[in-house]
Parts: C-alpha cells; sequence; structure tokens
C-alpha cells in the first residue's frame, strides 16, 4: 500500500545567507502492507512526523522515491497530490481539529461537501459514519459540548467518510484519558478488521503501540529496528476469536 525507497530529508534553517542543514531522515526503506495496522514509534526529534508528512505529501523528500496505491507520487504537483490525497488518505490527529461552528454531523460531512458529493447520498454516508464510531446520538452538539474521547470520534468519522484506504493517524491518543484512549484503539481495531482500512499510527505510546501488527522504530532519523511481521490474517482470527469468547 505504501512505499518507501531511499527517503532522506533535510531542513534548512536560520536567515537567508547563514542557513545551515539540519538532517532529520536517513536513507530510509520501509512498506506497509495493505490491511496493516503499522506504529512507528521513536523519541521527540526521531523524525517519526517528518516521515508521516512525507507519505501525506505534505512535503516532499530531499532524497528518495514514495509509492502509494500503486502509485509513484514523489513528483506530483501540489494540485495532483490534494487529490490524490481526498481520495486515498483520512487523517486523526491529537488535536482533533474539528470546526468549532459546525456540529458533528457537520464536521463529519464537510469532507463530502468538499468533493461534490450530493446532498441525499452525504446524508447517508455520515449517518452510517456516525453509527460505526458509535456517536449518532450526538450528531447535532457543537464540538465545545462533546467530551475529548467523543471529539476523537467525531475526527475518526470524518477521516473516514470518504472510505480512504488508508488512515494516518499522529499521536490519536495524546488528548483523551486512559479510558478513552482504550475505546479509541478498540475501534481502530474493529475499523481495521472490519473494513480493511490501513493504519500508520504515529505514537510514544507503548500502549497505542501494542494495537499495531508492526511497530517501525525510529532512532535519530534512522531505522532502529521493526518488530517481527505477524500475518494480518492471523491478526483478524485472533480478533475475532476473542470477540467471540466476549460474547459467549
Amino acid at each position: 500500500m505504501i512505499t518507501m525507497m531511499g527517503i532522506s530529508h533535510q531542513f534548512k534553517i536560520g536567515k537567508k545567507g547563514k542557513e545551515r542543514i539540519v538532517p532529520v531522515l536517513h536513507d530510509i526503506d520501509l512498506s506497509v502492507e495493505k490491511g496493516e495496522i503499522v506504529a512507528i514509534v521513536g523519541r521527540s526529534g526521531s523524525g517519526k512526523s517528518t516521515l508521516l508528512n512525507l507519505m501525506s505529501g505534505y512535503i516532499r523528500p530531499t532524497a528518495g522515491e514514495i509509492k502509494v496505491a500503486g502509485r509513484m507520487v514523489t513528483k506530483l504537483d501540489e494540485g495532483a497530490w490534494a487529490d490524490f490525497r481526498l481520495a486515498h488518505y483520512g487523517f486523526i490527529f491529537q488535536n482533533f481539529q474539528l470546526i468549532s461552528s459546525m456540529t458533528a454531523y457537520e464536521n463529519v460531512e464537510l469532507p463530502l461537501v468538499l468533493k461534490g458529493v450530493g446532498q441525499s447520498e452525504r446524508r447517508k454516508r455520515v449517518e452510517k459514519m456516525l453509527e460505526n464510531v458509535d456517536i449518532a446520538a450526538f450528531a447535532s452538539h457543537y464540538p465545545s459540548e462533546l467530551s475529548g474521547g467523543q471529539q476523537q470520534r467525531v475526527s475518526v468519522a470524518r477521516s473516514l467518510v470518504l472510505e480512504p484506504p488508508i488512515v494516518l493517524a499522529d499521536e490519536p491518543s495524546g488528548s483523551l484519558d486512559s479510558e478513552n484512549e482504550k475505546s479509541l484503539l478498540t475501534m481502530i481495531k474493529q475499523l481495521n478488521h472490519e473494513l480493511g482500512i490501513t493504519f500508520v499510527i504515529i505514537t510514544h505510546d507503548d500502549q497505542v503501540a501494542s494495537v499495531a501488527h508492526r511497530t517501525i522504530r525510529l532512532q535519530d532519523g534512522r531505522l532502529a529496528r521493526q518488530a517481527p511481521l505477524v500475518s494480518v490474517e492471523s491478526i483478524k482470527e485472533t480478533f475475532d476469536l476473542a470477540k467471540g469468547g466476549h460474547h459467549s
């Protein structure tokens, strides 16, 4: 689903004429399979967020190539990247990034409006997505009237309403208490299992990383270690058994 080949990145900092180069990522090769949940972990400054921004096309690598869903995206111009991003990616952010003047329903509906989806189809898809994340009862509430956990559920619904094959999550539980974090992780597992969505999660939290099929560790901008890959199918079988045991 995502392949990064020989990716290096550096930033220029300082005033013009007195700039200096700060290397951030060094010769990264990694791939994310369709249907995986992958956690990217590492200390602050290790390059996690830069890696996520490269995957999403918000910044371009200094060197290397990136392929997403079979398409070489590294050389796309900004307009083409924006269209590709809208079609292929959903995003979950630590601070939710909900629009305060819009209800939960309207926040989830917004990507569909931007894409030009008709009103009846919008209604059907928004209502379905609100039900999927168990927030339908709060559709008419504004963000200020929702708890942190509820706001995160609205954020997740908005990220999925266009049915993207990939969701990029940047510290998704950073603003949640332990109970809501657990609820979010359960929801990610269910959405991955039921809808086949690929998740890439940036986190420094081992509890969040535990939901992943595979963990990629960054250290000083380099791949330090990857946990052994367990097949997505075996993870899903385990999840099915756990669900069955819970209902028995």
